[in-house]
């Protein structure tokens, strides 16, 4: 899911499961962003034939509860990791399409870092002109680290939150995401996932939520 500004004290890993299902993957809360998220994309997702944005195209549980808690999107900033897009922002237009994210794919995910662009070309032969990389996203997210972000949640599956853990680090480096930024990690039975999910959001609105 995205970026946003208030989140529970420290990581709070639930379990270790390999769940590699396309959900919601990390948000963040980030001051003077109300609150901010990342997440996995997730395998339930509409089968619109022209791009639609991704908020819309994930309909899995966890992008419910987003919306339905937060419907308006004055709560939290979110953006979403996806085995075929890479880290994008939620707002951003995707069409359908068929991708699970392995453990050689997060591998080479982490290797490339904020500079790789997703998707990759279809053919070596081909430019590295296809996607768009981490590092442009969280730029504009952040316009180009003028609001960093202050607080981070991560929403999903053992390879999401291993990617976006290795991905935060280079936002760091870029200036994007604050040293000291705290992050939260949502991860373990979907109705745990989804009840938490909800506090987290809650917990900005009682903090006053956009300025």
């Amino acid at each position: 899911m995205g970026l946003g500004s208030r989140v529970r004290e420290g990581p709070t890993l639930r379990d270790g499961r390999d769940d590699r299902r396309e959900a919601p993957a990390p948000v963040a809360k980030a001051r003077p962003w109300p609150a901010s998220s990342s997440s996995p994309a997730q395998a339930t997702k509409r089968s619109d034939p022209d791009p639609i944005p991704a908020l819309a195209r994930y309909d899995g549980p966890l992008w419910r509860t987003l919306r339905a808690a937060d419907p308006e999107g004055r709560t939290a900033k979110v953006a979403f990791l996806s085995a075929h897009y890479g880290f994008r922002d939620a707002a951003a237009p995707i069409a359908d399409y068929d991708a699970r994210l392995t453990e050689d794919l997060a591998e080479r995910m982490i290797a490339g870092g904020v500079t790789t662009r997703w998707p990759r070309p279809p053919s070596p032969r081909r430019p590295d002109t296809y996607g768009i990389h981490p590092g442009a996203e969280i730029a504009g997210l952040t316009r180009h680290g003028a609001d960093p972000v202050e607080e981070i949640a991560l929403v999903g599956g053992r390879l999401y939150v291993e990617v976006m853990h290795a991905l935060v680090r280079g936002f760091v480096e870029m200036g994007c995401v604050r040293r000291d930024a705290r992050v939260s990690v949502i991860n373990g039975p979907i109705g745990r996932m989804r009840q938490d999910l909800r506090t987290w959001l809650a917990a900005d609105r009682a903090h006053g939520g956009r300025p």
